[in-house]
């Protein structure tokens, strides 16, 4: 693997600031930690339970269509809460205290579809280190349909994404689950190929997996259930559907806006900010607060506080972010929290903001 120069960040008097909220947060978590530890381990063992009757109830009564498409939905919508909830905190080592028992569930992912080598080093080792930065994030830099970020190269077709990419969202996990991983693995000047190089023995847990995802969804309702191709085809269309407008409800909210910063390295790959406040310039908050967000969804919309402690829980975050939100106020830092519906359309702003290439004969005034 060719070397690349890493980006650094400026350093300033807000370091001291990060210093003393963490020392806040890791009180705090230390205090609530032994009444929280039931609701990371009822999740742990609920979920995947939930995933494996819906699919058990499929194999079984899925001769009738409306069981199977039922089910198949399930599925998708479980996915996305498994992801959240312990895939998400497992490569982040929070899941359990136990490294191997973070791993067994990491697994899980792979599983269902996704292939967990790529997907735990794209997001902990660019993403989280990264975030909003071309060249560096890979969880933003995802197709060259999509013309995110506001210096990157601009092609014709840009001028249609903010009416064809909400069109192509709902296929958001089919090309996760079947095509960006083998592009990740294949092409090596995608971002992934800047902190890995990919072992021989991924390739083939990369087959493998795909291939008892396909045979396990695929053809083995079909065996068992005697049901056509064309049935099978809809309900995993139903699944991954399904499953895609729910995670980009999640995905797309924190990020990926246009009230959030994209900045550029100098030429010595120096950021202007220093790591706090990259993480607070570029990432934002969603308002909605209930026991759904809390329970079933991982605390999505409690954002900023897992970017500057993914080593912490998800269910610690809404007393974290209070924190984060107080020292803020104090030291005039930029904590943003938006409803989801402002997040969603500040999305839809970014990309028809981005459609067209910038105007390098536009006054600034």
């Amino acid at each position: 693997m060719e070397k690349v120069v890493k980006l650094t960040f400026a350093r300033s008097a807000n370091d001291l600031i990060f210093n003393s909220i963490k020392q806040r947060v890791y009180a705090k978590v230390k205090e609530l930690e032994p009444a929280r530890q039931l609701f990371i381990t009822l999740k742990a063992i609920l979920f995947p339970l939930l995933y494996i009757a819906a699919y058990s109830i499929a194999l079984m009564y899925g001769n009738h269509t409306l069981v199977l498409d039922m089910c198949y939905c399930s599925m998708g919508i479980l996915l996305v809460i498994i992801f959240l909830n312990l895939i998400h905190e497992a490569v982040h080592h929070t899941l359990f205290k136990r490294k191997w028992l973070n791993q067994l569930y990491i697994c899980f992912f792979d599983l269902m579809g996704a292939n967990s080598y790529v997907w735990k080093n794209r997001h902990t080792r660019l993403h989280h280190n990264y975030p909003n930065i071309m060249g560096w994030d890979s969880d933003i830099e995802q197709s060259d349909l999509a013309r995110v970020f506001p210096h990157g190269e601009f092609k014709p077709y840009h001028r249609y994404q903010h009416i064809y990419l909400p069109l192509l969202y709902p296929l958001f996990l089919f090309n996760w689950l079947l095509l960006r991983d083998f592009k990740d693995y294949f092409n090596k000047k995608k971002v992934i190929w800047k902190v890995v190089s990919i072992p021989g023995q991924e390739y083939v847990k990369l087959f493998l997996w795909k291939a008892f995802f396909l045979f396990y969804i695929f053809i083995l309702p079909k065996m068992l259930l005697g049901i056509n191709w064309l049935q099978m085809v809809v309900a995993f269309c139903i699944m991954i559907f399904t499953g895609s407008i729910f995670a980009l409800l999640v995905l797309i909210s924190p990020h990926a806006s246009v009230e959030n910063e994209f900045p550029l390295p100098d030429e010595n790959n120096m950021m202007q900010h220093t790591w706090l406040m990259h993480q607070l310039s570029n990432t934002n908050d969603v308002n909605e607060d209930n026991w759904f967000t809390r329970f079933f969804m991982g605390c999505f919309n409690y954002h900023i506080a897992h970017h500057l402690f993914p080593n912490v829980h998800h269910v610690f975050y809404p007393e974290v972010t209070a924190i984060i939100r107080e020292e803020a106020m104090k030291h005039q830092l930029p904590y943003r929290s938006y409803p989801l519906a402002t997040a969603l359309f500040n999305h839809y702003r970014l990309l028809k903001q981005n459609r067209m290439p910038a105007d390098i004969f536009e006054e600034t005034m």
